[in-house]
């Protein structure tokens, strides 16, 4: 407990300090996002969060107005994906604006991926062990974004979740940090490969 309340601090001055540092690259990817296509800049998207309770997840848009009705998988050369969203994807900085999302308490820098509400399942659909994952804040990145990200299917994604929430301590959020950082730097994982949810697979 003592862990996630240090952890709970200490997010929120990195994400101030962390918005006002990337703010110059905030302002020319809004104003970018917003020459490129019609639309808002930031795209809002209801995700469960701690204790499966929904919450509004941001991000810059990256896709057209209404593309989030044609699926939820992207691949390379996806169609739904505008000229600057796809390089703001492929280099993680459609995530940032989450960092008001851990401002207001809603997620932290590291933990679970936020899963959306209705996939892979809803949350009443998660047995009881897959529902660990929701014990702690979801996450910008996690335990699974550093393994494989968007290639793991489901089920693998979650049983790593819950491994974080065994696992959590300051060394292991610095060893994710670090391959994160390394990840984004490859620019590694950030698009399907195949669909990662089995059919009939919870």
């Amino acid at each position: 407990m003592q862990y996630i309340d240090f952890k709970n601090k200490a997010d929120k001055i990195i994400a101030f300090i962390g918005l006002i540092i990337t703010s110059p690259l905030l302002i020319i990817t809004a104003i970018t996002i917003k020459l490129d296509s019609a639309g808002p800049i930031i795209f809002k998207q209801m995700r469960l969060g701690l204790h499966g309770k929904p919450f509004y997840m941001y991000k810059f848009r990256s896709m057209y107005v209404g593309a989030e009705k044609k699926g939820v998988y992207n691949r390379k050369g996806d169609p739904r994906v505008t000229p600057v969203g796809r390089f703001i994807r492929k280099t993680c900085i459609d995530e940032l604006p989450q960092l008001i999302n851990v401002l207001k308490g809603e997620m932290s820098l590291i933990g679970p991926r936020p899963a959306l509400t209705y996939h892979p399942w809803p949350y009443e659909e998660y047995s009881k062990e897959q529902k660990k994952m929701f014990l702690v804040k979801p996450g910008i990145t996690g335990w699974a974004q550093v393994n494989g990200r968007k290639e793991v299917e489901w089920n693998r994604r979650i049983e790593m979740n819950v491994e974080y929430v065994h696992k959590m301590s300051l060394l292991f959020d610095i060893k994710i940090l670090i391959k994160t950082i390394v990840k984004v730097i490859k620019m590694e994982g950030n698009l399907n490969t195949k669909e990662t949810v089995k059919p009939g697979g919870h």
